[in-house]
């Protein structure tokens, strides 16, 4: 029988694993194999940011997790699930068409600005363009701005100006063309530095915005 391979859904019939939607940004493979091995195959692969992922696999037999890069469950067509590890290399090497169907990995972008303000610096106003031309190039094209503060001044007036920052950066890429609902706006105030500080100190790699483009 030739071999077909599809995409892990998060819902999936009876005796095959039913992965939750909240294993957003990691990709399983499922591959649907010949009788003679595995009915589906659950690998799990790391994100490009590098931070830690995980995802269940459930059948009628019972629950494995997957939390290590490369791990793969093995699901026969009675629903038990067994443990393997694969590598980079092999994946490849067996499945270069579905790794091609991975969308690109996210671009980061950090915009500064002037002390107390939301008005970007010289500098980063001049990054705008690139930012928009680098989200509209993508499929999705969505931007998330997340504002940011140094530690000078309360932590209330600090939430108010991170997003005031953030949304002055997403007003900027409207007027730009930019679709607005595309573009979501949000403020961290003090509490995610960059550099950090004693109170009080003012630092302006904090005074920022931090874009990212998927």
């Amino acid at each position: 029988m030739p071999q077909t391979t599809d995409l892990a859904h998060p819902h999936v019939p009876m005796n095959r694993p039913r992965l939750p939607t909240h294993a957003l940004a990691t990709l399983a493979l499922a591959a649907l194999l010949s009788a003679c091995a595995p009915a589906t195959r659950v690998t799990l692969l790391p994100q490009s940011t590098g931070i830690p992922s995980a995802v269940e696999v459930r059948t009628d037999k019972g629950v494995q997790r997957l939390s290590k890069p490369y791990q793969v469950a093995n699901v026969s067509a009675s629903g038990a699930i067994s443990l393997d590890t694969t590598n980079a290399t092999r994946l490849r090497q067996t499945y270069p068409d579905l790794l091609a169907l991975q969308p690109p990995a996210p671009e980061r972008f950090t915009l500064e600005f002037e002390l107390g303000t939301s008005q970007l610096t010289a500098q980063s106003q001049a990054q705008l363009d690139t930012v928009m031309a680098r989200a509209q190039a993508r499929a999705g094209g969505e931007v998330v701005v997340t504002g940011h503060t140094d530690r000078q001044g309360s932590t209330e007036a600090n939430d108010r100006l991170s997003l005031q920052r953030a949304q002055a950066v997403r007003a900027l890429l409207i007027e730009r063309g930019f679709k607005a609902n595309l573009i979501e706006a949000v403020g961290r105030g003090e509490r995610e530095p960059l550099v950090p500080t004693d109170d009080e100190v003012a630092e302006p790699r904090n005074r920022r915005a931090e874009l990212l483009v998927r």
